[in-house]
């Protein structure tokens, strides 16, 4: 939860390929103080069955810039699999389809202000906007 002197920062994950949230996926948040500052490494977690990270680490007083790293190649690996199960003459090893092994978003923040940050993902492309 943001206050007056912190930002906050949430974020869920929709595979468009399919129409359903992506669980699984992990989330790594870091933050800055300005734009020279080193990244300081917050913490992570991992999409639920909503795609939801609902446990990310609250942000220090002071930041101006978040980023977020999520790790998609797992769970389209993952994915891929399931679907060669499911299909009776699929060959057994296929390529994960993950044009982007991992997606990293990085944006300005503003002290007491919420950032939902949704990424729209599908194993060839993805986007991402300030939701509400």
């Amino acid at each position: 939860m943001s206050t007056s002197t912190t930002a906050s920062v949430s974020t869920h994950i929709l595979d468009t390929s399919v129409g359903r949230p992506a669980e699984g996926v992990a989330v790594q948040l870091s933050a800055r103080s300005g734009r020279t500052a080193d990244w300081q490494a917050l913490g992570g977690s991992a999409t639920d069955a909503d795609g939801r990270c609902k446990d990310l680490p609250a942000l220090p007083e002071g930041t101006t810039h978040v980023r977020l790293d999520f790790a998609v190649e797992p769970y389209f690996e993952k994915s891929a699999n399931q679907q060669a199960d499911a299909q009776q003459d699929a060959p057994a090893s296929r390529d994960s389809g993950a044009f982007f092994p991992e997606v990293a978003i990085t944006f300005a923040v503003e002290a007491g202000e919420h950032y939902h940050v949704p990424l729209l993902l599908n194993p060839f492309g993805y986007s991402v906007y300030r939701g509400s």
